[in-house]
């Protein structure tokens, strides 16, 4: 049976736990079409206050279409991210700054906000080159391919957020599973 804690509390304490020596440096990249919906209900600030404990969010960008609306847009800047419009196919344009972030020395963790199995090779890709990743995935539709690429996985379905940590034989991490209703 696997430990279950309750709480973001847990979250953030068991991410804390997962800090190597000095803060981490992170990349969040956001697909804003594919999770910022109103039925997915998805928290930017709680998705960056749960990264902040972890490391220091150096790069925070939320990729939109180019029909989202000014108030999503302004949204997104008061909550300290960068929107980027895109005109055309927002998944490569994400992907294309995905790699910029695998390449970039300063970033040591690229944390994704998606359901899209498209940007699994963009993971893969990123743990090849020995950057840690962190996967928002928003349920339903949150590709199972996509929840096996990344080293941690926190879902977020109907207000819940649940994380879970696979133990490999590389990287020893304990079988943990938390939940929190975000309310």
């Amino acid at each position: 049976m696997q430990n279950v804690k309750t709480g973001l509390n847990s979250i953030v304490k068991y991410l804390s736990t997962k800090k190597e020596t000095g803060r981490r440096s992170i990349g969040l990249l956001v697909d804003g079409p594919n999770v910022l919906r109103k039925e997915f209900n998805v928290n930017l600030e709680e998705i960056r206050d749960v990264l902040k404990e972890y490391g220091n969010v150096k790069i925070g960008r939320v990729f939109l279409n180019q029909y989202a609306s000014d108030k999503l847009v302004e949204a997104i800047e008061n909550n300290g991210f960068e929107p980027i419009i895109c005109s055309s196919d927002v998944d490569v344009r994400l992907a294309v700054e995905g790699m910029e972030l695998v390449y970039n020395p300063t970033i040591d963790t690229i944390a994704l906000v998606t359901r899209d199995a498209d940007f699994k090779p963009l993971l893969n890709k990123a743990n090849e080159h020995g950057k840690e990743t962190i996967l928002f995935g928003v349920e339903p539709g949150f590709s199972t391919a996509l929840r096996n690429s990344a080293d941690y996985v926190i879902i977020l379905e109907n207000n819940q957020m649940n994380y879970h940590a696979e133990e490999t034989t590389e990287n020893k991490n304990e079988r943990s599973f938390f939940k929190h209703s975000l309310n």
